[in-house]
């Protein structure tokens, strides 16, 4: 593939293709179109009782953007990751351009979770997320899926199906069904900054009564 740049790279989730690598160390990058596509429902959020008792007793501390970088590193230390350097490159750049952000759980002065993606028009692109706690993934996706909501944003797209992402209501479609969301949520508007920033507990309160 030619160079990438953050605006190659914005215009790739545009038309539905996203970037990934084989692993870390490896240089290449290549476009990924799935035949079937993961999205997360934004009304169909699945709030057990074992993760809404978490999120009532947590201290976690919701941010958003305080450590964007910190994040993606976060996501690509494990032993297998799609995450090199010139992906975090890129996503460093769409973050500079206020399209990428992240949503981070902190105790005190620690990261110990977040996910982080791409935002266009009225659709968020997720793309990983990481837990250094128990239930922080789990959680920081609730904070985010009640933010995009409150945000205005129509389309949650996940990728691909994981039996974790499953569980807490994500599903499959097929490509075309996915690129009919694309186009209606990309000219949308919605602002992902705009909201502010709610504790676990009343995020939780949020998602249980709308659900």
């Amino acid at each position: 593939m030619s160079e990438l740049t953050p605006e190659l790279l914005l215009h790739g989730y545009s038309v539905g293709i996203f970037p990934m690598a084989e692993h870390r160390d490896d240089p290449e990058i290549f476009w990924v179109d799935p035949k079937r596509r993961g999205v997360l429902p934004l009304d169909g959020f699945h709030m057990s009782r074992s993760l809404a008792k978490a999120m009532r007793k947590s201290d976690l501390e919701v941010r958003i953007n305080a450590d964007f970088e910190g994040v993606v590193a976060a996501c690509a230390d494990r032993s297998e990751t799609w995450i090199n350097d010139e992906i975090a490159r890129l996503y460093s750049g769409l973050h500079a351009k206020g399209h990428a952000h992240s949503l981070e759980l902190w105790e005190g002065a620690s990261l110990v979770g977040g996910v982080y993606g791409v935002t266009l028009g009225a659709a968020f692109f997720g793309e990983s997320m990481f837990s250094r706690r128990s239930n922080a993934s789990k959680m920081a996706l609730a904070a985010l899926v009640e933010r995009l909501n409150r945000a205005g944003f129509v389309l949650f797209d996940t990728q691909f199906i994981t039996d974790h992402l499953a569980s807490l209501g994500a599903v499959e479609i097929t490509r075309a069904a996915y690129h009919a969301k694309l186009e209606y949520a990309k000219d949308r508007q919605a602002n992902f900054l705009a909201p502010e920033v709610l504790p676990l507990h009343e995020v939780m309160q949020r998602i249980t009564q709308t659900s």
